[in-house]
């Protein structure tokens, strides 16, 4: 698979620095909405990570904000990190980037050795850090849902949603899903990121569910990630040692040290 020919930005973090380009939100999670729908609100997701040239390592040059870069264009909205950096956020259980080592193969737009070898360790990401972030962000989905004041990144057709259910739709099937892929984690260790229950989580999307279904959702799913990570088997927090060995193969591979 390769960038769409109607993606046209040039840059060298999309293609020769890239060791993975893959899609990611909705369309990595089977929940895509066409634009071509009237009440369509999602953007085309992408993300890469990234090895740049030698001198963003020995030298005075810095990769993006804090090694992460943004590119919005039109329906695209494209995420690019260092390695470095998104190493960092996969130790930490961010389900954002968790997200890029379990996609479906149709899912990657592009990788390299570096970024099979990446995908290969994944299950050294695997530990119980992922409760907090996963019942992190679910409860941040959940207060914005609960507090519907108009944010900056709500576009005229995301307001007239909340104007007509009273909620954001969004951020609710966000918030039921993300409960659902922390339970699923913190039990078999395994990310299920194409949505087996994509039909249910749309119906949410769609404002299928009123607000009143939705919150006893969270509330039983809160309940049982609680649960789920009493349970789980997994380590309390990936072998530091082991992750940042794997950082350094990635970068002496790719800049060929």
């Amino acid at each position: 698979m390769t960038l769409p020919k109607n993606l046209k930005i040039e840059h060298p973090s999309l293609s020769e620095w890239s060791i993975i380009l893959g899609y990611r939100g909705s369309i990595a999670h089977g929940m895509y909405v066409p634009q071509t729908d009237p009440n369509s609100i999602d953007d085309k997701d992408v993300m890469s990570i990234c090895v740049p040239p030698l001198e963003y390592y020995f030298g005075l040059k810095q990769y993006g904000s804090r090694g992460t870069k943004e590119i919005k264009k039109d329906e695209w909205d494209i995420v690019i990190y260092e390695v470095k950096k998104f190493i960092s956020l996969l130790e930490k259980g961010n389900p954002n980037v968790l997200c890029m080592l379990w996609l479906r193969p149709e899912h990657y737009i592009s990788l390299t050795d570096e970024g099979k070898y990446l995908i290969d360790q994944r299950d050294v990401f695997v530990s119980k850090k992922a409760y907090k972030a996963f019942a992190g962000y679910a409860y941040g989905q959940l207060h914005r849902m609960e507090h519907h004041n108009y944010k900056g990144y709500m576009g005229e057709k995301r307001k007239a949603i909340v104007d007509k259910f009273g909620y954001d739709t969004k951020n609710a099937a966000h918030l039921v899903r993300l409960l659902r892929m922390g339970i699923e984690f913190l039990n078999d260790g395994i990310l299920n990121v194409l949505r087996h229950d994509s039909t249910q989580l749309l119906d949410i999307k769609r404002g299928e569910w009123s607000l009143g279904q939705v919150k006893r959702e969270a509330d039983r799913l809160f309940k049982r990630i609680d649960e789920a990570y009493d349970r789980s088997t997994l380590p309390i927090e990936p072998d530091r040692e082991r992750v940042n060995n794997i950082c350094i193969d990635i970068c002496r591979s790719k800049l060929k040290l």
